[in-house]
């Protein structure tokens, strides 16, 4: 199990520990995040769609401004830059005609990252999103403009989308029209999953702020899923069936073992078919969420505070496993454990053998191979799958038992 009070550090410090030098230009950018880019137009602007540009207006500067971003939180990241769309912002030539007016500002960010990656659209889409309203818009009117974004985006979050902004949302992918602003905010701020020394910030809370923001959008439609009806404690196993790598080998032998131990267990696997209100109610009734490292444990944002999440940590994964789930069951209150798999339990052995660097010394195999390059990704993430110690496993289930029941015999 993993102790400690180690803590996320909200990467909200844009307005309050790199303030924007003073300047007359109407257009400010602010880079000095390892994470993010995030530029505001302070005065009348117009979009032009066609051309990713935005226009200042109202505004007379001697000399022509212009700025490049890409609105994605994820600026170290190469591949995924390289998948997101540009923006200019120029004070310079003239603007467009405006077509369509609109009173509140524009907050303008890409969704283009991983299409189809759940942790992706959670981490590096809505939870900065939240960040950022709450940081810099508390309480104010905006209009959501999104690039590099998808239909089936659109239909799978359109509930949480209508919880953030009453406007309908712009799309810049099908749109060709002009739209003005009053003001226009470019890039998102970002939760900060890298940093090598996590601290607790002035608003620590901001993760169990967001799972508010979950319940008050999905939590009214599984009334019918009361976790009060339940007389054993509800473990959801999360497989990743259709995922390449990282499976439980022996997953009917370990749900056995589960429900030997005293859980109902419930087999869960994560499809973008499933409606979302459909899942949050099966996660925020249960009260212990087990999985392998990977995207479906994002969905221990559905689980209610005080729960338990087990997450089993294949070989070399320690660090992504905490960056990416310890830390964030802990600020989600949740009870964390996380199972370290034995050389043994790893379906690398029977293809390099136990003796292999690979499973002797994965922090020695990783520096050697100059750190997670497409190659130690093939190895860690793709190729190696768990077989669990069922006796062993066991005994971590026992402890879950304990603490899940008296969960449920606190919460329902």
């Amino acid at each position: 199990m993993v102790t400690g009070t180690t803590s996320l550090v909200l990467s909200d410090r844009y307005s309050r520990e790199n303030p924007a030098p003073a300047s007359a230009s109407p257009i400010i950018c602010n880079r000095s995040h390892l994470n993010y880019d995030i530029c505001s137009i302070n005065s009348p602007t117009v979009l032009d769609p066609k051309a990713s540009t935005f226009y200042v207006t109202g505004h007379t500067i001697s000399k022509p401004q212009v700025e490049k971003i890409q609105p994605y939180p994820r600026k170290w990241d190469k591949f995924r830059m390289n998948r997101i769309k540009e923006f200019n912002l120029t004070s310079g030539p003239p603007s467009p005609p405006c077509m369509v007016q609109h009173n509140a500002t524009a907050l303008v960010f890409s969704v283009g990252g991983y299409d189809g990656d759940f942790f992706s659209d959670f981490y590096d889409e809505f939870i900065p999103l939240f960040i950022t309203i709450n940081s810099l818009f508390s309480g104010k009117d905006l209009v959501l403009v999104i690039s590099n974004v998808r239909g089936w985006w659109i239909w799978r979050y359109a509930d949480l989308l209508q919880s953030f902004n009453k406007h309908p949302i712009i799309n810049l992918d099908n749109d060709t029209t002009t739209h003005c602003f009053p003001s226009a905010t470019i890039g998102l701020m970002s939760l900060d999953l890298k940093s090598k020394n996590p601290k607790p910030t002035t608003n620590s809370k901001i993760i169990l702020q967001f799972h508010q923001l979950l319940e008050k959008t999905y939590g009214h439609n599984h009334s019918s899923n009361s976790p009060s009806l339940k007389t054993r404690p509800q473990l959801v196993l999360a497989g990743r069936r259709g995922a390449i790598g990282r499976l439980i080998m022996n997953r009917a032998e370990v749900k056995k073992v589960a429900e030997d131990e005293g859980f109902d267990v419930v087999e869960f696997d994560p499809k973008y078919a499933i409606p979302m209100h459909e899942v949050y109610a099966l996660l925020s009734s249960s009260h212990v969420l087990v999985g392998v490292h990977g995207a479906a444990l994002t969905h221990l944002l559905f689980l209610r505070p005080g729960s338990v999440l087990v997450q089993v940590v294949p070989l070399a994964t320690e660090w992504l496993a905490e960056r990416c789930f310890g830390i964030l069951a802990r600020e989600m209150d949740l009870d964390y454990m996380d199972y370290k798999i034995g050389v043994g339990e790893s379906s690398l052995v029977d293809k390099y053998g136990k003796d292999h660097m690979a499973l002797k010394d994965p922090a020695g195999f990783l520096e050697k191979n100059r750190g997670w390059t497409s190659m130690t990704v093939e190895t860690y993430l793709k190729k190696q799958n768990v077989r669990l110690d069922l006796d062993r496993f066991r005994g971590y289930l026992k402890k879950a038992f304990v603490k899940a029941k008296a969960f449920m015999d606190r919460e329902g």
